[in-house]
């Protein structure tokens, strides 16, 4: 077996965190032979529920989990972390704006980048799923920035995971046969799951799915929305699902995308395809493995997707702008 990595989650006790953290035990982000020590952050109100975790995860007796760090204290939860798991956020709450939202998760990023830029590895890699994780994400590296922007990512394999599932239902066919699916742009309504890039069975969605119109409305919207229809049947929001696509990114950046393939993980822009600098910005992206990544070049959009990528980038300077007043950053 190869060195202990370092796995840090905040909100470990939460849904997404309860959900998560036997996956990682399991070798879920790493593989079968890696043994990981895990690091659990949770606001004070909730270390009773932390304990339980804690409980559970010594009870499932799982080989390769080395140990386990449980605290509310953001610096003893990041020290030392390879990969850390932002899954906790407070969640917006009837009538509140997406400003104040923004206003009351800034600050608790920028805490944690802080932290992480100086406690963590020096080769550490941050995942924030904590909604709204673009502009959490970009927070955190405004404030944490003695770790390179290549290091921070924000999530929308979840969006991924649920497009794929949407366009396998249609043709009728199961959803490895779907690929090079790409999230554009935020983690919000706004998001492009882009259909005229991806494939089914090796051969154009558009060539198997001929119906333009579902592919440019319901489908889209059926991914836009999912998250808001599994809150309305199951009284609380997806944490299963949201808890799969955290591995699937993790894992999927460490080993490496398969060849002729991408997946889809928000990022900070280099300004490819005309998204400006420094914005977390969801794109098609190339695993390289062991967290290294590019952007995959030369896809043309078509005007039904420049305009889906232009508004979605709006939106995201918007919140960039928005969340630096609240939390006195500069925008840039």
């Amino acid at each position: 077996m190869s060195q202990t990595m370092r796995v840090a989650v905040t909100g470990a006790a939460g849904q997404i965190g309860y959900a998560l953290l036997f996956r990682i035990a399991a070798g879920g982000l790493f593989g079968p032979d890696q043994r990981v020590r895990l690091q659990l952050l949770e606001v004070p109100q909730a270390e009773n529920a932390l304990q339980g975790v804690v409980m559970e995860l010594r009870d499932g007796a799982c080989p390769l989990l080395e140990d386990i760090v449980a605290t509310s204290e953001p610096k003893r939860a990041f020290e030392g972390a390879d990969w850390t798991l932002c899954v906790g956020s407070i969640p917006r709450k009837p009538g509140m704006e997406r400003s104040d939202l923004l206003g009351l998760n800034g600050k608790i990023f920028v805490q944690q980048g802080q932290a992480l830029a100086e406690v963590a590895s020096k080769e550490a890699r941050v995942l924030v799923v904590g909604n709204p994780c673009n502009t959490n994400a970009w927070i955190a590296m405004q404030s944490g920035k003695s770790l390179p922007p290549d290091r921070w990512f924000a999530m929308t394999r979840l969006d991924e995971n649920r497009a794929k599932a949407r366009l396998a239902e249609k043709a009728g066919v199961a959803v490895s046969k779907v690929d090079r699916l790409a999230i554009w742009g935020n983690h919000s309504p706004t998001m492009y799951p882009d259909f005229t890039h991806a494939r089914i069975g090796g051969q154009p969605v558009t060539e198997v799915i001929q119906d333009r119109a579902w592919l440019e409305g319901a489908f889209i919207q059926s991914v836009q929305q999912r998250g808001a229809e599994v809150l309305k049947a199951r009284g609380l929001s997806s944490a299963a699902s949201a808890a799969n696509a955290a591995v699937d990114t993790v894992r999927t950046l460490h080993h490496g995308t398969a060849p002729g393939d991408w997946t889809s993980v928000a990022v900070c822009s280099d300004g490819s395809y005309g998204v400006p600098k420094n914005l977390m910005c969801s794109f098609p992206i190339r695993a390289l493995g062991r967290g290294k990544w590019e952007i995959v070049q030369g896809l043309k959009l078509d005007p039904f997707g420049e305009k889906k990528l232009e508004a979605t980038v709006a939106e995201l300077m918007e919140e960039k702008t928005t969340a630096a007043q609240a939390v006195g950053l500069p925008a840039s």
